[in-house]
């Protein structure tokens, strides 16, 4: 299974995501495909990106059962410790240079 969360992005991505994904609420796609079309998948969000940003999450056998990606500034980035992938959070006087 795989979800992906677009903030921000062309509406033209989002319904490029609704031809393979179900789009349970706004912004928030499902889908279950095997790791090549996940790839193609997330090609396309990266194409189409624009001045948004995106997360897309996937089941993947390591300790935490999932892995993820993302793409686009935003607040929460991914930090790997101890081969762990956490999310860090920028300080708010951060974001405003975003």
């Amino acid at each position: 299974m795989m979800v992906i969360v677009l903030e921000n992005t062309p509406a033209r991505l989002r319904g490029r995501l609704a031809i393979w994904l179900l789009e349970i609420r706004a912004g928030v796609y499902v889908g279950n495909y095997s790791s090549k079309v996940r790839d193609y998948v997330w090609s396309q969000v990266e194409a189409g990106i624009g001045d948004g940003n995106a997360v897309m999450a996937w089941r993947a056998n390591n300790e935490a059962g999932f892995d993820f990606i993302t793409i686009g500034q935003n607040r929460r980035t991914p930090a790997e410790m101890d081969g762990v992938k956490l999310v860090s959070f920028l300080p708010l006087d951060d974001q405003n240079a975003l």
